[in-house]
């Protein structure tokens, strides 16, 4: 590489990457394919419209990429052609949940998604987020109790708000998401249900995870987290009178977007690709498995963590209640410092700031494709236990 200052930014990044124990819960490692594709000549085209309908010419191939694209992804979710159609062009997930809102909700309605400090994401209506300022957001969040979702206090809000578009999918909440419940809620006062998987997509091609698509009226996903793709999005939408595709397309393309970035989408479509095969299914599998194990041994020495587990590859630990006292921000900046890298984050009815809550967020997906198990989740609870408590002192 001629330029060598960036060079060596990149191989300092690659070091840091070896070195570190990655517990990111929305990180992981792409393959060298996916590398592959990201670097090629692809990066040279630009390919502005949909496949078989460019305003520039020499796109005969960009339309089978894109094409073949759409038809991977079909594929790895076991949906059929004629009733599903998919956008392949979002730039990642917050430009493809901003899409879906500007193509089926009108300017001012409700969108209705769960507050961020309770695991929401910024794009599900936040006031800080384009999405709570464009639309007016309806929140909902998780029991007290229990710390999972009440449903009957959902369909409560949802009757008395009566939100044009629910969201359900989130960034924070480790536990199963009973997605015909959601149907059933969206149903009784007519909204269109909108579901993010981008933290359980790669979960649900493995089969680990409930699917939403038998529920769903749109669903959304980054291709970069549990499904070890590029930093890309998906929109999948219903076939039917509704014309949901047509109008999520037009949001896209020219709503928001110019051109595609071809080189992304070929690098999606290889990782859907890999995603197919028997060996991510297993990989999927034990995923999950680590973090149960990496959650139970959390709880043995004495770790609260919020809901009492996880059901997926994500956990949430309260760090600051129990007697612990360690803010999220002390948590992450001492583990950052012994090699394991998380992130601070807020839990449900937190008193703290976002800046510093009182919890972090891990999760086992980036470890588990460096060929990580059980054993090794269990030194790494181990190696959290002890450098926190150091922490403290």
């Amino acid at each position: 590489m001629e330029d060598k200052q960036i060079e060596r930014l990149i191989v300092a990044e690659k070091k840091r990457q070896r070195r570190m124990i990655n517990l990111i819960a929305s990180e992981n490692y792409v393959s060298k394919d996916v590398l592959a594709a990201l670097g090629s000549e692809l990066t040279n085209k630009y390919a502005e419209g949909y496949s078989q309908h460019r305003y520039y010419g020499g796109n005969e191939i960009s339309d089978k990429i894109e094409d073949l694209c759409k038809a991977r992804a079909l594929k790895l979710f076991g949906l059929k052609g004629n009733e599903w159609a998919i956008n392949v062009q979002a730039l990642s997930g917050s430009p493809a949940n901003l899409a879906v809102y500007l193509a089926l909700v009108p300017p001012g309605q409700k969108i209705m998604g769960m507050s961020l400090d309770h695991g929401g994401h910024l794009t599900h209506g936040h006031k800080v987020s384009i999405t709570g300022k464009f639309w007016t957001p309806v929140h909902y969040g998780v029991s007290r109790a229990t710390e999972q979702l009440d449903y009957d206090e959902l369909a409560a809000i949802v009757k008395r708000e009566q939100p044009k578009i629910i969201v359900a999918g989130y960034t924070a909440y480790p536990r199963i998401i009973d997605w015909q419940k959601f149907r059933k809620i969206s149903d009784a006062c007519g909204a269109l249900l909108m579901v993010d998987m981008s933290h359980i997509a790669g979960l649900i091609a493995g089969g680990v995870y409930p699917s939403p698509f038998e529920y769903a009226d749109v669903v959304t996903t980054t291709t970069h987290k549990t499904l070890r793709g590029p930093r890309s999005a998906l929109i999948f939408s219903r076939l039917d009178e509704r014309e949901l595709p047509k109008k999520i397309d037009k949001a896209v393309f020219p709503g928001l977007q110019g051109g595609p970035h071809l080189n992304q989408i070929a690098a999606a479509a290889v990782a859907l690709a890999e995603a197919t095969r028997p060996e991510f299914k297993k990989y999927a599998k034990q995923v999950v498995k680590n973090a149960k194990v990496l959650a139970d041994e959390l709880t043995r020495l004495d770790w609260r963590l919020v809901s009492g587990g996880t059901d997926s590859h994500l956990i949430l630990i309260d760090t600051w209640l129990n007697g612990k006292g360690i803010s999220g921000k002390t948590a992450s900046d001492a583990l950052e410092r012994a090699g394991i890298i998380v992130n601070k984050n807020t839990i449900p009815f937190d008193t703290r700031s976002p800046t510093d809550p009182s919890g972090i967020r891990i999760g086992t997906a980036a470890e588990t494709t460096r060929g990580k198990k059980e054993k090794d989740f269990v030194a790494i609870a181990s190696q959290i236990d002890k450098i926190l408590k150091h922490a403290k002192k």
